[in-house]
């Protein structure tokens, strides 16, 4: 069991390495922007092609990818993304880095899904919530740590060496991997059209449009989190630096504690609270715009109840369609970059037809709510599954013995 828990520790740093990887490019675009001679607004389309790929190119390969050896998996997503580093840091024109970038959005969306589906396989069902927590928390970790680290790396040295590094220490787990990772099998042989249908089924649907209304309306605030900070609420620049940071420590934190909340309470429970607490901290903290200190405290509730809703989702996900866990957690990756995508053009359209910032935690709110309706729906229809499942197996002597 501690031989599994170290694993689990070793899947939740690649997955840092390989989030890193995707967000720390927001922080260090002058300098791309710079050393391949484009504009801002081309480099800028370096982040657009990761999120495409990782959105496109990951269900697809998990679907074809079903029936591999998860080891082997895991290790070759990792030796593609180790390739993507190294084409990124020696990349000296726009074309190599964009393709650079492709390989590293499929690659990162590989090693997420697959890390989510072994951590399934590894832990008894009780352990699932803390174990998805971990993983998760690798993601977060990247916020916290990878960014701010690969923009000081990037000053200090160049911003190749921010790939170089990510590409380094990826080497270091891909090694731990292959020495203590057992053997995982793949999914079932379940037919695609199967697979499609359990998709197709309206728990999952629905479960999906959690994640992307949930999504959609982080972004609408997050991405405009910083200039929200400094204009409406008076913070520096460097006070933005520190808060962030703070927030960041509380996510982390509150993924931890989500994972724990998912084996105590089920994933169900855990999921619409915080979706309920994360819904009324965006609809009031217009209305505390008057009390810097509150509406950071309502930013803080707000940052724990979305990370501590992480674990849930994926744990739901897993719980509906285990036989095709990898499949539909790659599809929930794909719908969560869409409604990132979707959630920073809505933000961005308002404070153009406002002038403000004022009004972002509502319509954050607003798609926070259709998340909610869409997450009591497919509660209800996972309810109604099982019962109906066990009317079935009851039935089933009976019927045998007639």
């Amino acid at each position: 069991m501690k031989t599994n828990a170290f694993l689990i520790y070793i899947l939740a740093i690649g997955v840092f390495l390989t989030a890193t990887s995707e967000l720390v490019v927001s922080g260090i675009l002058p300098q791309i922007a710079s050393g391949v001679n484009i504009s801002l607004a081309a480099a800028g389309q370096l982040i657009t092609v990761y999120s495409l790929s990782f959105a496109i190119a990951t269900p697809l390969l998990i679907m074809m990818t079903s029936r591999v050896n998860r080891k082997s998996l895991l290790v070759g997503s990792l030796a593609v993304f180790i390739a993507g580093n190294a084409m990124s840091a020696f990349s000296t024109n726009v074309v190599t880095l964009m393709v650079s970038r492709m390989l590293l959005g499929a690659s990162s969306g590989i090693f997420l899904v697959v890390s989510l589906g072994i951590a399934a396989k590894l832990v008894p069902a009780e352990m699932l919530g803390r174990s998805i927590g971990t993983i998760i928390l690798g993601f977060s970790s990247a916020l916290i740590l990878g960014v701010p680290l690969g923009i000081a790396i990037a000053d200090w040295m160049n911003w190749q060496a921010v790939f170089l590094m990510l590409g380094g220490l990826s080497v270091l787990v891909g090694t731990g991997i292959l020495r203590l990772l057992p053997t995982v099998e793949g999914d079932d042989p379940v037919p695609f059209s199967h697979q499609l249908k359990q998709v197709g089924s309206a728990v999952i649907l629905t479960a999906l449009f959690i994640s992307l209304f949930r999504e959609g309306g982080n972004s609408v605030f997050l991405t405009y989190i910083s200039p929200y900070l400094q204009q409406l609420l008076g913070f520096g620049i460097s006070d933005v630096a520190f808060l962030m940071l703070a927030l960041g420590f509380i996510g982390a934190f509150s993924s931890q504690l989500g994972g724990s909340l998912v084996d105590r309470w089920g994933s169900s429970r855990t999921l619409g609270t915080c979706l309920v607490i994360h819904l009324l901290t965006l609809a009031l903290l217009p209305l505390l715009s008057f009390s810097t200190l509150l509406s950071v405290g309502m930013i803080a509730i707000m940052f724990s109840a979305l990370f501590a809703s992480g674990p849930a989702i994926q744990s739901f996900m897993i719980q509906q369609a285990p036989k095709s866990a990898n499949f539909v957690l790659s599809l929930n990756t794909s719908v969560i970059h869409l409604g990132i995508a979707g959630g920073a053009g809505a933000g961005g359209y308002l404070v153009i037809g406002t002038g403000t910032l004022q009004h972002h935690p509502w319509l954050a709110a607003s798609l926070l709510t259709l998340g909610l309706t869409a997450a009591q729906l497919s509660f209800a229809l996972s309810r109604r599954k099982k019962r109906d499942m066990v009317i079935h197996s009851e039935k089933g002597p009976l019927n045998a013995t007639k």
